[in-house]
């Protein structure tokens, strides 16, 4: 699911879990194993996380998370899901060193919340970005409500998480979700330029700043908390079934019919 290779003191994690990047929690654990072997080393400064697929990342496996509506309790399956992928993002936002992703294609639900995670962000001008979670009957409960707020502000959050709207990454630079914004072709060679720029600067300083400006936010551990109640909640919903069976119809896979998915 994740090649990486250090060089030049950067990290470069590359996703690549055809043909989306689906966040399953297999996933998370994949993640988790490479930050844990990362941890090991200390002969990098700056992780570059990018893909190798079409897209950065499109979001949670709306295929496993559909799998748990025939479970006994899916809002607490759900919830756990929540509290897995919260925990992984939580530690890549809390890394010494500089996190910069890389967003090449759609960034959409959790992928977008997996951007948010990091500390620099340089987007296509083409690529699609969103939380359109409340489109399907749920939320952003990868610390998606709390991360885009604190970043943007109560406006923007609301535009986008509760209108679902989808931009392209011109308008995510404009609102200040990404700090870049290039055309496609031009990508990698930024992102490449801005890793190496940073890797370059002094470690204890980088360190140091990292930490304040983490400071200057207030905590939203009561936030992500509440993620995982409500959002764990939603998967009780018909409404959610019945948009998660169709969204999974649309994207051509065979699912059961939510109706024949009894609430507990």
């Amino acid at each position: 699911m994740f090649e990486t290779r250090v060089e030049e003191g950067i990290a470069r994690v590359t996703m690549s879990r055809s043909p989306v990047n689906a966040l399953s929690e297999e996933w998370g654990d994949a993640l988790d194993g490479e930050l844990d072997a990362l941890g090991q080393r200390d002969d990098w400064r700056v992780l570059h996380l990018r893909s190798d697929q079409k897209v950065f990342a499109a979001g949670a496996d709306l295929s496993q998370i559909h799998g748990w509506t025939t479970q006994r309790s899916p809002a607490r399956r759900l919830s756990s899901y929540i509290a897995r992928l919260q925990a992984v993002f939580r530690r890549l936002e809390r890394l010494p060193q500089v996190v910069l992703a890389e967003i090449g294609g759609a960034a959409l639900g959790g992928g977008l919340e997996l951007a948010l995670s990091c500390d620099l962000r340089v987007a296509a001008v083409e690529a699609k970005i969103g939380l359109p979670e409340v489109g399907l009957g749920l939320i952003p409960g990868l610390g998606g409500t709390q991360r885009l707020t604190r970043l943007c502000g109560a406006g923007i959050a609301g535009r986008m998480i509760l209108g679902a709207e989808v931009i392209d990454g011109a308008v995510a630079r404009e609102l200040g979700i990404v700090q870049w914004a290039v055309p496609r072709a031009e990508l990698a060679s930024l992102a490449v330029d801005i890793a190496r720029r940073v890797a370059a600067l002094p470690t204890p300083a980088l360190r140091a700043a990292k930490e304040l400006i983490r400071a200057a936010n207030p905590p939203v551990e009561t936030g992500f908390a509440l993620e995982r109640e409500l959002g764990g909640q939603l998967l009780d919903t018909p409404e959610a079934r019945a948009l998660i069976v169709a969204f999974l119809r649309r994207s051509g896979k065979t699912v059961d019919d939510p109706a024949e998915a009894p609430l507990p």
